[in-house]
């Protein structure tokens, strides 16, 4: 790994919520710079909810605290394969939290939930997934990877991230952009994700981390080798400096690794 990541530390999530919403609009701005949209991935747990706190703040009025959600490409860096409307499907949790909440006057963002067609063949909904993510960032062929603008990520307890689990063989997939997962070990147990080097070429990755829960992975993430070998770790080591996590003092409580200040 080159540069270590950046670790923002705040008291509270209320705390924390501004300081990501300065984060995001700096990745927009520089998206709308480079192709004139922003593509984005997001997780689903508590990341929606504040994520909302961020967005949906009123604007200070200063050049480039303006969210433009017309510009926006929403993709799910995982979902679970149920119905749309399920309790257990990340996209009703962001349509919930965010989506719904949006003001007029934002705009609304052009949002890719999975095919509720191909719930009963998990492979071929992660099939057509990627078929989705071809239709916006370039043809399969001519592009190596998507380069997602940002992507939203949470940590389990356990280390995970999207579903990509600790130990698990889709670790090791190297080719393919969404993978299909039958035997998560959190359930729902069939979802789609997207691979581990889709998620670390992308141009910057946020993880936000809350809660006292959270405590001992953050720990063992941040210093110890069996950490680094855990999902996030590896996408720390992967995407070094372009990994930045948000977290409340609750959730890196005792962990001894450098924090910054604020980005307000």
């Amino acid at each position: 790994m080159g540069k270590p990541p950046n670790l923002y530390s705040f008291r509270s999530v209320a705390e924390l919520a501004p300081s990501l919403r300065t984060y995001v609009l700096n990745q927009q701005k520089a998206a709308f710079e480079h192709h004139n949209t922003f593509r984005v991935a997001v997780s689903g747990g508590s990341l929606p909810k504040t994520l909302a706190q961020a967005l949906l703040a009123p604007s200070d009025g200063s050049p480039g605290d303006s969210v433009d959600f017309t510009k926006w490409q929403i993709f799910f860096a995982d979902e679970r394969c149920v119905p749309l409307d399920h309790e257990d499907s990340n996209y009703k949790l962001l349509k919930e939290e965010l989506l719904d909440k949006i003001p007029e006057k934002m705009g609304k963002p052009n949002v890719w939930p999975i095919d509720e067609e191909y719930l009963d063949d998990v492979q071929e909904m992660a099939d057509q997934y990627e078929k989705n993510i071809v239709s916006v960032f370039a043809a399969r062929d001519s592009v190596k990877l998507p380069l997602f603008d940002l992507l939203l990520l949470g940590c389990g307890p356990d280390g995970h991230t999207c579903s990509l689990f600790p130990d698990h063989p889709l670790l090791r997939e190297t080719d393919a952009w969404v993978l299909s997962i039958s035997d998560s070990p959190k359930p729902p147990p069939r979802r789609i994700t997207l691979s581990l080097p889709v998620v670390i070429a992308g141009t910057k990755i946020a993880f936000v981390t809350t809660g006292g829960g959270k405590k001992d992975v953050m720990k063992k993430i941040f210093e110890s080798e069996e950490g680094r070998g855990l999902p996030c770790g590896l996408i720390n080591e992967g995407g070094g400096d372009k990994v930045s996590w948000f977290t409340d003092d609750s959730a890196v409580e005792g962990v001894s690794f450098p924090r910054r200040g604020s980005l307000m």
